[in-house]
């Protein structure tokens, strides 16, 4: 950590297998792909599957370009850190900032995915009505959710050793149940994959047709893949962190991938009946395919197994949103960054960090309680968020390798993992993909900002203000007030001089890429 300017506080305990889990479990195919399934299928059809493959190829040239960065710095609120290290102070901090706010309101999306599974799996966890009222489904949503982001805190709180056991041991069973699900779907395949071929009438009367519908049903997918940079935001807790960090970033990834894309295979081509608006339905969806095929006890047994994924992908969530907020309150970077950023001497861990992310995010799930929309409304603007923090890292380092100025040039240290040659194409379609899907995200179609009664412009327009407001809001904090506090605090600064990062160039006050180089006492 020296080498970063920072002093060790975080307890470095994590394993090969630990921060590989903690990449899948942010990913969480069996939460996002049950989660979503029912709103892809809805827009799009069996179709909407292409989107799987499609978004898992160029969200891999994103996650190759996180992987040489996770080589270079494995550091707590890796975004944050690489955007430091690459562009200015005040993209830095946004790619921070967003991405902190992305991951608190992303929490609260996640933990809502248990209001699609447990009311299916017992109607006893329907705490509020029948499930048949007007919000009935959001209301006992939050109720859910409010519950499982209490426990998230808790154990977050107790201490990284027992987060990532409970993590690693959920994830083992969401892999294995993944596995089981696909074969025996696979064995009670009823129709063959020329479904996925067949439009089914989807897109008659939408004004660009199927692609257009496709478009919309894609964000299921894209919903999904994404949060393997929670690998490398665990690093300074990581053994060997540089070598460990890529290498489950890339298998994180890839494993989710093909577990998730096999299991929309074989559930579409073992669904009974593709015409039953169940299937296209939020309390409906895999779930309901799941239960419809298997039946009695296994069905039961796989929805179990997905709450256990929803569990364990609140828990990542929550924990790389504590390393963002820790690692920017260290240098100074946010309010009350002295209290955010202390760490609890017996647990080593940011005790206040997680009690404070924990309570803001049941906050937009109280404003949201009477919105049966949610679901969508909730996840649509944290992705927004999040590719748009991708995009601060990705766009700074296409412009590093523009300027021959990336890889860096040998400084004594061994890069963890490098793309070579590879490199330049490789960012080059990330930064065009980011900037793609996140124009598609935030575009203000109903479907997906105002898809139930009312219908008001200023709700269908909702994510662009909201995304607006924080981006142009959070640069003005950033420039007319914390630029000028900015350095590290001085309990976590290094013993040793703080240096720039090997290829640094100088800066003027206040926009210096790496806060290490002054210290706030």
């Amino acid at each position: 950590m020296d080498e970063f300017g920072y002093t060790q506080t975080l307890d470095r305990s994590i394993g090969k297998f630990a921060s590989f889990a903690a990449g899948v479990s942010y990913i969480s195919i069996l939460t996002g792909v049950f989660q979503l399934f029912y709103f892809g299928f809805s827009m799009a059809g069996p179709a909407y599957a292409w989107s799987w493959p499609i978004v898992f190829v160029v969200q891999l040239m994103v996650a190759l370009c996180f992987a040489e960065l996770a080589g270079r710095y494995p550091v707590a609120g890796s975004v944050y850190n690489w955007a430091k290290r690459l562009s200015t102070g005040t993209m830095s901090w946004l790619a921070g900032w967003l991405l902190l706010l992305s991951s608190i309101m992303a929490l609260g999306s996640v933990a809502l995915a248990l209001q699609i599974t447990l009311p299916q799996l017992w109607s006893g966890f329907q705490f509020v009505g029948d499930g048949t009222g007007p919000f009935d489904f959001a209301m006992n949503g939050v109720v859910l959710a409010t519950i499982m982001i209490t426990l998230s805190t808790l154990i977050n709180a107790f201490g990284v050793k027992l987060m990532t056991r409970i993590n690693s041991i959920g994830v083992f069973v969401e892999l294995i149940a993944a596995v089981l699900l696909i074969l025996a779907l696979g064995w009670h395949v009823v129709r063959g994959p020329e479904v996925f071929f067949d439009t089914a009438g989807f897109g008659e009367g939408h004004d660009l047709g199927f692609f257009g519908v496709f478009l919309i049903g894609a964000m299921a997918s894209g919903y999904v893949m994404y949060g393997f940079d929670t690998a490398s935001s665990l690093g300074e807790e990581t053994k060997d962190p540089k070598k460990t960090a890529p290498k489950a970033i890339l298998r994180a990834v890839t494993a989710s991938f093909l577990l998730g894309g096999l299991m929309l295979l074989f559930g579409i081509l073992a669904a009974p009946d593709l015409s039953d608006p169940k299937v296209g339905h939020a309390d409906g969806g895999l779930q309901y395919i799941v239960l419809s095929v298997l039946g009695g006890p296994f069905g039961k047994a796989f929805l179990v197994c997905i709450v256990v994924a929803v569990v364990v992908c609140t828990l990542a969530v929550h924990a790389a949103a504590i390393r963002m907020m820790f690692a920017m309150a260290r240098d100074n970077n946010l309010p009350f960054s002295r209290q955010l950023s202390k760490v609890d001497p017996v647990r080593r861990t940011p005790t206040v960090a997680a009690i404070v992310i924990g309570v803001i995010a049941v906050i937009p799930l109280l404003i949201n309680v009477m919105q049966p929309a949610i679901f969508t409304i909730l996840s649509s603007i944290s992705i927004v968020l999040i590719y748009m923090s991708y995009l601060l890292v990705t766009v700074p380092l296409l412009r590093k390798r523009f300027l021959k100025k990336w890889p860096l040039a040998n400084d004594g240290s061994e890069p963890g993992f490098c793309m070579g040659k590879w490199g330049l194409p490789v960012n080059i379609v990330a930064v065009l993909w980011g900037g793609a899907m996140t124009l598609n995200l935030i575009w203000p179609r109903q479907e997906i900002y105002n898809s139930v009664p009312p219908f008001e412009w200023y709700l269908q327009w909702g994510g662009v203000i909201f995304v607006a407001t924080v981006t142009v809001g959070g640069a003005l904090l950033y420039r007319l007030k914390i630029r000028h506090q900015t350095g590290v605090l001085a309990e976590h600064a290094a013993a040793v001089a703080a240096h720039p990062a090997s290829g640094e160039q100088a800066r003027p006050a206040g926009e210096a890429a790496n806060p290490s180089a002054a210290v706030v006492p």
